[in-house]
């Protein structure tokens, strides 16, 4: 296309006559036609596809899909002045088709053509580009094909530059040229364990360059949606809290925006945490307390609460085990240290969540924003991509979109609200005491840690065996205090202020268990006078020893007893 008619288009962007020019030249075969009609509607596009479902990566899809059929189909547009509806019902048409087939039937980008790629990963999307590239192509017949090849070729370009000039050569070579680790072993006179390698580091950086370059697609399709903006919601009450279960705080930051005020000891029974244990077996590790499966625990607490979630998470595998935040450098958990660590594929989803819930006017609850505890984010800036987050540690600031999941444990796990639905007192409670017993009796994946009235032996051989993390036990221990002091004002509550008479049976079963949670919280205490957060006592020394498996075996009886008064309740509210 000449200079001067693309002015003219450029002139009048909205002018459905210059759309109609375009059209005609593109049907006789002008690509740069074409193209200037997908640069000038690809928003409007998108926009469209993004009112037929609400997933920003699947609404991509489908705008790919339907650029591909209308590229292939434009001759059977007979009025081209009707370009833009007639996209549109394309557009409309794919996404009927993918939102039936559900997410687990889902295709993936230019799936429709002949080889089936997972663009999810990266050895597939190379493996595919080897083979295409390997094959001649009749622009004249497979037009789809010279759009696949472009789009590819551009974004694996964009990628390789990630990469030093020898890791380039043997990426290419093993893929675009299809030689065998020997014979690049032999042309870059370098041994075979040599090139395998090059390619695994060269894995790892395309990746974590594929990452990014998704991260700046979407935040360019919000622009070009002209979505993007910067939001921040008040800061949280939450944030003072005086809790050391930064997990409840943060849930009870998220109800709060949702006009749900409940007392902290409410959120803390409800959810289920104000009966947990968790320990690890030796050493009582700092990471007990927060070492179970978030998504399902978390979202089952809310249920509880008469709320659905959603979730996006990526852990390491046993990493919490190794690292305690309070004996590491200070500099490791700094922003220069997170810009070493590798980000996780999963962030594009991680940042969309954030951004629906924050734009809905719910704070999201996400793991180690600034250290591994729960925090809530309640903002965002997407022209400086930054997240605004805090906690009731003492944290409040901003964090870069791509420091998210890049923390100490390199873990990432955000959550937000997602409906609300009618729910009553007696199921709220019935749902909390089924969550409590379960946990109590060790009905939980162990990932490392003991749960429930199991843990308490855990504890007790740590402390006959004089193996126990000072710090670490004091922390679990703090945990403990807090959450079954927590419990006592929950059943109280209950038993004071849940008047209906649906719970007559049961509220003095409820002033025992306020009791009985009680003298376990006041044992607890003295624990935690003799082994004190941070510094943790001596817990080793033989005298502390013993005091602290009295104390831990007077507590495990009293929880016995809770445990049944829990059936008990339950029992009742079910039968």
């Amino acid at each position: 296309m000449d200079a001067k008619i693309l002015n003219r288009y450029e002139d009048q962007e909205e002018d459905m006559t210059a759309d109609d020019v375009l059209v005609e030249r593109a049907k006789d075969g002008d690509g740069e036609a074409f193209g200037e009609l997908v640069r000038r509607h690809r928003a409007k596009v998108y926009g469209y596809a993004r009112s037929y479902t609400q997933e920003p990566f699947l609404a991509e899809d489908i705008v790919q899909e339907a650029l591909i059929r209308a590229f292939l189909h434009l001759g059977s547009l007979m009025d081209s002045r009707r370009f833009l509806p007639w996209l549109h019902r394309i557009v409309r048409n794919q996404a009927y088709t993918r939102l039936q087939k559900g997410p687990q039937k889902r295709e993936q980008p230019f799936s429709g053509l002949q080889e089936k790629t997972d663009w999810e990963d990266l050895d597939s999307i190379l493996h595919r580009l080897g083979r295409r590239w390997s094959q001649p192509v009749d622009p004249a017949t497979n037009p789809e094909e010279i759009l696949v090849r472009r789009e590819l070729l551009q974004t694996i370009t964009s990628l390789l530059h990630c990469l030093n000039p020898r890791e380039r050569k043997i990426v290419e070579s093993h893929f675009f040229d299809h030689l065998s680790p020997l014979e690049i072993a032999r042309l870059f006179q370098i041994s075979q364990a040599n090139v395998y390698q090059v390619l695994s580091r060269s894995r790892k950086k395309l990746i974590q360059e594929k990452t990014r370059v998704v991260v700046d697609q979407y935040v360019q399709s919000r622009k070009e949606a002209g979505i993007m903006k910067k939001v921040v919601l008040n800061t949280p009450e939450a944030f003072s809290l005086h809790t050391w279960v930064t997990c409840v705080m943060a849930l009870r930051g998220m109800l709060e925006a949702a006009n749900r005020k409940l007392t902290l000891p409410m959120v803390m029974g409800l959810s289920g945490h104000a009966f947990r244990l968790t320990v690890v077996p030796e050493h009582v590790h700092i990471a007990g307390p927060t070492m179970f499966e978030f998504g399902p625990v978390l979202a089952r607490g809310l249920r509880n609460l008469g709320f659905t979630s959603r979730s996006i998470s990526d852990f390491k595998q046993a990493a919490g085990i190794e690292i305690n935040a309070n004996l590491v450098e200070p500099s490791l958990l700094g922003a220069n240290a997170r810009e070493k660590r590798q980000l996780s594929q999963v962030l594009p989803q991680a940042l969309e969540l954030i951004h629906r819930s924050v734009d809905r006017g719910y704070p999201v609850l996400a793991w180690d924003m600034f250290i591994p505890e729960f925090a809530l984010i309640y903002g965002y800036d997407d022209e400086q991509k930054l997240l605004h987050a805090g906690d009731n540690c003492g944290h409040l600031g901003t964090i870069p979109y791509d420091h998210l999941g890049r923390g100490l444990i390199e873990d990432l796990f955000v959550l937000a609200l997602d409906e609300s639905f009618e729910t009553d007192q007696r199921q709220m409670l019935i749902g909390a005491l089924q969550m409590a017993i379960s946990h109590a009796r060790g009905e939980e994946p162990a990932f490392g840690a003991t749960h429930g009235l199991d843990a308490y032996a855990d504890w007790l051989n740590a402390f006959e065996k004089r193996t126990i993390e000072p710090n670490g036990n004091a922390y679990t221990l703090a945990i403990a205090h807090d959450a079954r002091r927590n419990a006592s004002d929950f059943w109280k509550e209950i038993a004071e202020t849940w008047t209906d008479t649906t719970f007559d049976a049961i509220r003095p079963v409820c002033l025992q268990a306020a009791d009985l949670y009680g003298a376990i919280a006041d044992e607890f205490a003295q624990l935690c006078r003799l082994f004190p957060f941070p510094a943790g006592g001596e817990p080793n020394e033989p005298q502390q020893s013993a005091q602290a498996i009295e104390l831990l075996t007077n507590i495990e009886a009293k929880e016995r007893q809770a445990l049944d008064l829990l059936d008990k309740m339950l029992h009742a509210l079910t039968a």
